[in-house]
C-alpha cells in the first residue's frame, strides 16, 4: 500500500477541520504519477506545498528530477498500477516536538497514532520520533514499545533478574565508603548509591 501524507495542520485548525470535507488524494496521485514518468520538473514542483518550494526551488528541483529520473519514473509507474491504494494522513505537531498522526475515515480526522498510544512505526525516522517521545515523556512503557523483541526481553529479563535480587535489601552487603555506597545484588547486578543533603539516591546501577 502506497501512503501519500498530504496535509500538516496547525493544531488549532484541527477542530474546525475535523468535519470539514477533504478532497480525495487519488486525482493528485495521478498527476503525480504522470510528472513522475514523465520527468516533469515543472509539474512536480508546482504539486509541493509552499514549504517545500521554498526549501528546494526550481532549480533545485530540477536537479533533483534529473539526478533520479531512472527512480522517478519507477516510482510513477508503481503509483499508476491498479494494485495502489492511497491514504490522507494528517500531522499534527505539538510545541514540544511530539506529533500525532490522524488519518481520514469517512469524511472525518480520526486518531491513527498520537502520544502514548501504541503505534507501529513504518519508517526509521517513524521510529525515532516514537523514541524521543517516550523518553521526552521518561516513559518506561513507551520505550520498551519501540525496542526490537530481542533488545525488549533482554531488558525486560534484566529487569525481572534486578528486582528479585533486591527482593529483600536488608540483607545485602552494602559497602559504605563516606557518602557512597556500592552493593552486589543477586543475578550479577551492582548498585552504587550516593548520599545527597542527607538521602540516599541510586546513582547507577548495571
Amino acid at each position: 500500500m502506497l501512503r501519500i501524507s498530504r496535509l500538516t495542520l496547525p493544531l488549532l485548525a484541527l477542530a474546525a477541520c475535523s468535519r470539514a470535507t477533504i478532497p480525495e488524494p487519488d486525482a493528485a496521485a495521478r498527476e503525480y504519477a504522470v510528472a513522475a514518468q514523465r520527468g516533469d520538473s515543472d509539474a512536480i514542483y508546482g504539486m509541493l506545498s509552499t514549504e517545500a518550494k521554498r526549501t528546494y526551488g526550481k532549480d533545485g528541483v530540477r536537479r533533483l528530477v534529473q539526478d533520479t529520473r531512472g527512480e522517478l519514473a519507477s516510482r510513477g509507474k508503481a503509483l499508476a498500477s491498479k494494485q495502489t491504494t492511497t491514504r490522507t494522513v494528517a500531522v499534527v505537531r505539538f510545541s514540544d516536538g511530539e506529533e500525532a498522526e490522524l488519518v481520514v475515515q469517512d469524511g472525518e480526522l480520526k486518531v491513527g497514532a498520537a502520544g502514548a498510544l501504541p503505534t507501529g512505526a513504518r519508517t526509521p525516522a517513524r521510529a525515532l520520533a516514537e523514541l524521543r517521545q517516550a523518553l521526552a515523556r521518561r516513559s518506561y512503557p513507551g520505550l520498551i514499545r519501540v525496542l526490537s523483541a530481542e533488545t525488549r526481553s533482554a531488558v525486560e529479563s534484566d529487569m525481572r533478574s534486578l528486582v528479585t535480587g533486591l527482593e529483600h535489601p536488608e540483607t545485602l552487603d552494602v559497602k559504605v565508603t563516606g557518602d557512597t555506597a556500592r552493593v552486589e545484588v543477586p543475578g550479577g547486578h551492582w548498585v552504587t548509591l550516593k548520599r545527597e543533603a542527607g538521602v540516599w539516591r541510586v546513582e547507577d546501577f548495571d
